[in-house]
């Protein structure tokens, strides 16, 4: 392969990683975005299937109507017939060959439509568990995501990448110098001034047991019982 052709090559590569490196940086906002798309389409879907079904209530009552006609109607030939009227018989029996010959092609398009409401129903349901499934996902996605860019922006404290973080960390640590020295210069001050009022000696010698660490009651009591032998 020549030395432009492995150019050519290496750009195409180059090209292809940008672009997925793009897809990828977007990949959450496109996931929403396909995401409310989808919604919107399942809403569409139920807004049809509510016309199919209002559709289907219309022609399941011109089936009852057809049955409940036909029904009569072999009433009144029966009557006719009871009647000895085989003229007005068959006319009646016309009229409901009629009605048969509707009601099979309106009982067909009821078959169908309760075919297509059934399946369409399967659809929409499955359609609604692989969104709650997907919403799930990117709400996944998206707290995996803020988690990790906090826990880079905390990292980088260590890693010294961000400069405006390490000076502000340094910062951060001579504030701490600085209270950390008031607070022994606090301290000192206090010791200095305990030994030069003679308080620290004192200490010491109640420690050491060489000077009455104090009055007691016992010691109060002992007393007394001294004066008032000697009196």
């Amino acid at each position: 392969m020549s030395i432009f052709s492995k150019l050519i090559t290496a750009i195409r590569g180059g090209a292809t990683e940008a672009g997925q490196a793009v897809v990828d940086t977007q990949a959450i906002r496109i996931l929403e975005q396909e995401l409310r798309d989808s919604k919107k389409a399942l809403g569409d879907a139920k807004t049809g299937l509510t016309s199919i079904m209002a559709e289907k209530m219309g022609v399941d009552r011109k089936v009852k109507d057809l049955n409940s006609k036909i029904k009569e109607h072999e009433g009144y030939a029966i009557q006719a017939m009871e009647k000895g009227d085989e003229v007005l018989a068959l006319d009646v029996a016309n009229k409901i060959a009629e009605f048969e010959q509707e009601l099979t092609i309106q009982q067909g398009v009821l078959d169908g439509y309760e075919s297509k409401v059934t399946n369409l129903k399967k659809i929409i349901r499955q359609t609604e568990r692989n969104i709650q499934a997907m919403d799930r996902e990117v709400s996944v996605v998206k707290t995996t995501e803020k988690v990790q860019k906090a826990n880079e922006l905390a990292a980088a404290k260590f890693s010294g990448s961000n400069s405006s973080l390490t000076s502000a960390t340094d910062s951060l640590e001579r504030i701490k110098a600085r209270q950390q020295q008031r607070e022994d210069q606090a301290s000192a001050a206090m010791e200095l001034e305990s030994e030069e009022s003679g308080d620290d000696l004192q200490a010491r010698l109640k420690s050491a047991g060489i000077v009455d660490s104090g009055s007691s009651g016992s010691s109060v009591l002992e007393r007394l019982k001294k004066k008032k032998e000697s009196s």
